[in-house]
């Protein structure tokens, strides 16, 4: 087997940094900054799930005055109508 001592270093290398890579993972200091960094999101969610509630009751209170305003139009328009006929009957 032909090893090259340039492979073997950069696996033992690697090897290195794995190892303290899960050592610092599994610090207590980066336990701490894993629980900050989890409040913050569900802070953050928390803040969009009441901004969207509010989005939603405003928009169906929307929805309900456009149907009050439609239904009023609409007997508006048949009033007029009414009239326009009931003047047409007169003039007959």
């Amino acid at each position: 087997m032909n090893f090259n001592k340039e492979k073997m270093s950069l696996f033992a290398a690697g090897v290195l940094f794995g190892t303290a890579g899960i050592k610092l993972l599994t610090s207590k200091d980066a336990k701490k900054a894993y629980v900050q960094s989890t409040a913050a999101f569900l802070r953050g969610k928390e803040y969009c799930l009441d901004v969207a509630a509010k989005v939603q009751d405003n928009a169906a209170d929307i929805y309900a005055e456009a149907k009050l305003v439609n239904e009023n139009r609409a007997k508006a328009e048949a009033e007029l109508e009414a009239e326009a006929v009931a003047e047409e009957a007169e003039q007959a």
